[in-house]
């Protein structure tokens, strides 16, 4: 970015004079007290809202907009966007970030603008669905070739990416299975393949993993999840270097910046990510400990759990293992169907992240467009169950859990 303001791939961009915090504040601290403006917030405790969709300049129009001293329209920023986007930033320790109007809506954007045709991207195979369509079904109509590794492969990613790599995207933990990858290996991988290492830090969120301290270029988030936190909008972010951040879809030519009232919500709901976050890694560790074991639950997925190298990775880039497990239900798809309808407290829904615990099944779900011998060969069961564990009393999701896990198996139910 020059002094005006303005890089040399995208817009021109006011510049933000935001509320200075110490440098010993810490993470947790900077996430209740950043992204104020107070030069537009008049000091107001919380910001407002700038519902506008376009803005005053000074004529001469032209001169103006090279200095980088005015807003255009809101497609391209808003104040009230603009918070948000600097706290994430902040967090995941990136020069530059962009917030957009969903997950997909982030991913989409990144890998529209950072590959070519002809260009060859490679991925762990078992990813979130919505992804895995994008790369193997709309990528190509544009000519990248893409390869997806099965999860033998995605260990050892310095056998797996050709010279030629563009780009490497990496999912971890993964959606549903809750594999780990091991981000430094990958980065080293693909960078000497002269590519580029994008991550979706969805589920670890930045509270429990920092891609780009490990080696990634780029980050991603559905912020509808973990970052938004409360299951009542619809966001993405990406996360990175100022001169990826400008070459990936700069003046939103793909139409999905953030609304203003979402970027008001996400802001507010980032107040208490740690906090949420916290308290998620340990209701999941202590499902976990509850219900390894149970009869009715052939296995338990959980980063760190799949075998000793998992739990060695998971234990090298974490610093906790986040609210996300699944359970692959003796008896399949009849036991999952018992199971879900057992429950009183969780309930069924397809989404994750929020402060009420929300169990899905991805044969039904995020998976539904992949066969039954697809979905094994990924790890994907038809008696896996997602559990997104939520804010409830620990004991209640354990007795919630217990009786759908007895009317799974046809089991009297343990005491809690």
């Amino acid at each position: 970015m020059d002094e005006s303001g303005a890089d040399a791939h995208g817009p021109p961009t006011p510049r933000l004079r935001y509320r200075p915090l110490p440098e010993w504040a810490s993470p947790a601290t900077r996430l209740v007290h950043g992204g104020q403006l107070p030069d537009l917030n008049a000091g107001a405790v919380v910001p407002p809202v700038y519902l506008t969709t376009t803005y005053r300049f000074p004529a001469p129009f032209s001169e103006a907009a090279a200095h980088g001293s005015v807003r255009l329209y809101s497609r391209e920023g808003n104040p009230t966007v603009d918070g948000p986007n600097e706290v994430i930033r902040e967090l995941e320790g990136g020069e530059a970030a962009r917030l957009f109007g969903s997950g997909m809506g982030a991913i989409s954007a990144t890998l529209l603008s950072l590959v070519r045709a002809g260009a060859e991207v490679v991925a762990p195979a078992g990813t979130y669905g919505g992804t895995t369509d994008l790369l193997r079904v709309v990528l190509p109509k544009f000519g990248v070739r893409v390869t997806l590794l099965d999860p033998a492969r995605a260990r050892v990613p310095e056998s797996a990416i050709p010279a030629t790599t563009r780009l490497a995207f990496v999912e971890t933990p993964s959606n549903p299975t809750l594999r780990v990858h091991d981000l430094r290996r990958w980065a080293d991988a693909v960078h000497r393949a002269g590519g580029l290492l994008v991550v979706d830090n969805t589920f670890a969120t930045p509270i429990n993993q920092r891609p780009l301290a490990l080696g990634a270029d780029v980050v991603v988030h559905s912020a509808t999840k973990y970052l938004g936190g409360h299951s009542d909008l619809t966001a993405g972010a990406v996360v990175g270097s100022a001169s990826l951040l400008a070459e990936i879809d700069p003046m939103h030519h793909l139409g999905a910046p953030l609304d203003p009232f979402a970027g008001f919500l996400l802001h507010r709901s980032l107040r208490t990510l740690a906090l949420r976050v916290e308290r998620q890694n340990r209701t999941a560790a202590e499902i976990v400990r509850a219900l390894e074991g149970d009869p009715a639950v052939e296995r338990v997925h959980y980063p760190g759990r799949f075998d000793a190298e998992d739990e060695a990775i998971a234990g090298r880039q974490m610093t906790g293992r986040g609210g996300m497990l699944a359970l692959s239900l003796r008896g399949g798809s009849a036991a999952a169907d018992r199971f879900l309808k057992a429950l009183q407290i969780v309930q069924v829904a397809a989404s994750l992240g929020g402060v009420e615990s929300l169990v899905s099944v991805p044969r039904e779900t995020s998976h539904r467009p992949y066969s039954t011998v697809e979905r094994a060969e990924l790890g994907i069961d038809d008696g896996l169950v997602r559990l997104s564990v939520g804010l409830e009393d620990p004991r209640d999701l354990v007795r919630d859990l217990r009786a759908g896990l007895a009317a799974a198996g046809s089991v009297a139910p343990r005491a809690p």
